[in-house]
């Protein structure tokens, strides 16, 4: 099952939401918040939560670029909050937390996280603010330095090598949480651009995309593996095999 929902924010706005419900829930009580790459609510996104939802997971997936305003207004807010890593975006998932934990229909005690492109840093740096289980980003930028990562929670995700962009930022990614100390399984795939796990079939972007410096194409091998490591890190982490104390952090807006 699944519907659209209006999640309220802090500034008395509702925001647009996708909540897919699974038909055999995980014995976890645990629910994800899927987080959209930079072309906003789509197709795609939606496609991610059902295959989330599929394996078990009841999953939110919001549109962050449904704020009061214009729609381009909107975007240059969202993708501000995400190059400063603070404003709204970070309480409209905080909210979408909120509303996980307390809608009536599905029994959710924990939460993760799980991001593409934009939506991976934004993933990853609201996992460092919010007490959450796990986060999964994926090809999304990561700061440089470790310490901005401080109170992050175990991490699954990936990267595509040949991405000239962010390619790197899996081994960056890496290498902070090892200095952390924090359970990761962090890869990044040769031969593989950006935006491997999406589709976005008609877009410009997929025919111009390829052959831009982030080399984006849906790459079917490296993601059928990201999927593996994903719903098995995740399975680990709610059923208590893999623990770490940061989850239990009160949220922190910066």
């Amino acid at each position: 099952m699944d519907r659209q929902v209006e999640i309220p924010l802090p500034s008395g706005h509702r925001m647009r939401a996708h909540w897919f419900c699974p038909k055999n829930a995980n014995p976890h009580q645990a629910g994800i918040i899927a987080i959209h790459d930079i072309f906003g609510y789509t197709d795609d996104i939606e496609r991610i939560g059902h295959r989330l939802a599929a394996n078990g997971y009841p999953v939110l997936v919001p549109d962050l670029y449904d704020l009061p305003g214009s729609k381009p207004l909107c975007v240059v807010k969202t993708l501000k909050a995400h190059e400063m890593g603070k404003g709204e975006a970070f309480e409209q998932l905080e909210a979408c937390r909120q509303w996980l934990l307390n809608q009536p229909e599905e029994l959710v005690t924990q939460v993760g996280v799980m991001g593409f492109c934009m939506g991976g840093r934004f993933a990853v740096l609201y996992a460092v603010q919010a007490p959450v289980q796990v986060v999964a980003p994926f090809y999304g930028e990561i700061p440089k330095d470790h310490e901005k990562l401080q109170g992050i929670c175990p991490a699954v995700g990936g990267w595509g090598k040949t991405d000239l962009v962010y390619g790197s930022h899996g081994e960056r990614l890496a290498s902070h949480l090892d200095r952390l100390g924090v359970p990761h399984d962090i890869k990044t795939y040769e031969g593989v651009g950006h935006s491997y796990m999406n589709q976005h079939p008609g877009f410009v972007f997929e025919k111009l995309a390829a052959v831009s410096p982030m080399r984006a194409r849906y790459d079917e091998e490296a993601s059928e593996d990201s999927w593996r490591r994903v719903i098995s890190f995740f399975e680990k982490v709610f059923s208590g095999e893999i623990q770490f104390p940061s989850a239990a952090k009160p949220y922190t807006s910066f």
